[in-house]
């Protein structure tokens, strides 16, 4: 039986965070459409971007259910964004796109609740939940134990946590990858990034230093869990194997990777099953591009091979 109290609680906690909010949302108008997002990419303050990935891990068939975030500073005015996808067998439906402005605030990274998204907050503003409602459709993703933390060299923040999601009366345990980046105005930005699992023995997150270049692909960084051991692989190369034409953006799109070490004993090959591609709306030779890959594939680390599968975000501003 569904915990039906819990749930109450859990959205008027939410709610509650909404109204007394100090830097209440103002409505920015008709922006219901993904691609402004795609679009926004010289504004000159920095950005801030947050990403809740949940995968299950002992089904036989994969769900993957990505939260993205993306706050922008301008000099007058906080532009936030909140998109959501789920992945079933496949097919990629989006649910969540919400965009909206604030006014400038000491705390800009802060996670607000506006329209059908909602948050749980914890202590010292932890994000314990997280919770999409639209009439009789919701999603709830309850955050439980941290299992691994890390940080990169540009103040990247990492963390894999159990925890579960409800699809209105069906609960699914697994594991969700919490990512926090900063893109400052001076340095370029940040590059794809992936994350991807074995069952519930192997966990590996990747992120490029810099955006991909096909002739001069940047260096990749990576972290893993195997069996609860942690691993970090401070310099990986990612290959684009095979490419696809993609005409609404004037753009190749990788379908296939090779992942490799010249100081680790870790390679790997991606492949995907299914794409969600956003393209911008901007005038040029080439257009800004999103892209969200189901993919599969193999790694092997010191000799020992393991069947992949996850999320590959490939981004092109």
């Amino acid at each position: 039986m569904k915990n039906i109290l819990l749930e109450v609680a859990i959205l008027s906690l939410a709610i509650s965070l909404s109204a007394c909010n100090p830097d209440e949302p103002a409505p920015a108008g008709n922006l219901s459409s993904t691609q402004a997002m795609v679009n926004r990419t010289e504004f000159p303050g920095p950005s801030y971007e947050r990403s809740f990935v949940f995968m299950t891990t002992t089904t036989d068939s994969l769900l993957l259910m990505p939260w993205l975030l993306e706050t922008t500073l301008d000099s007058n005015t906080v532009f936030r964004e909140a998109r959501g996808w789920v992945n079933r067998g496949g097919t990629w439906e989006p649910f969540l796109a919400e965009r909206w402005q604030t006014p400038p605030t000491r705390y800009p990274a802060r996670i607000l609740p506006y329209g059908t998204f909602r948050i749980v907050v914890g202590e010292s503003d932890r994000v314990d939940g997280i919770i999409y409602i639209d009439g009789p459709r919701n999603l709830e993703l309850a955050l439980g134990r941290s299992v691994a933390q890390w940080g990169g060299p540009r103040e990247e923040r990492l963390r894999l946590l159990e925890a579960s999601l409800h699809l209105g009366e069906q609960r699914l345990n697994g594991i969700v990858l919490d990512m926090a980046r900063l893109n400052s105005s001076d340095t370029p930005a940040r590059g794809d990034w992936a994350f991807l699992t074995s069952g519930d023995s192997l966990q590996i997150v990747v992120q490029g230093d810099l955006e991909h270049d096909i002739e001069a692909p940047p260096n990749y960084r990576g972290w893993g869990l195997l069996d609860s051991k942690e691993l970090q692989w401070p310099s990986l190369r990612i290959d684009w194997v095979q490419v696809s034409a993609y005409q609404p953006a004037r753009r190749d799109l990788p379908i296939s990777w090779a992942l490799s070490s010249p100081i680790a004993s870790v390679v790997g090959t991606l492949e995907v099953l299914a794409s969600e591609i956003v393209t911008g709306t901007e005038s040029g030779p080439v257009l800004p591009v999103q892209a969200l890959f189901e993919v599969v594939g193999t790694i092997s680390i010191d000799g020992l091979s393991f069947p992949v599968r996850g999320l590959f975000n490939h981004r092109r501003r």
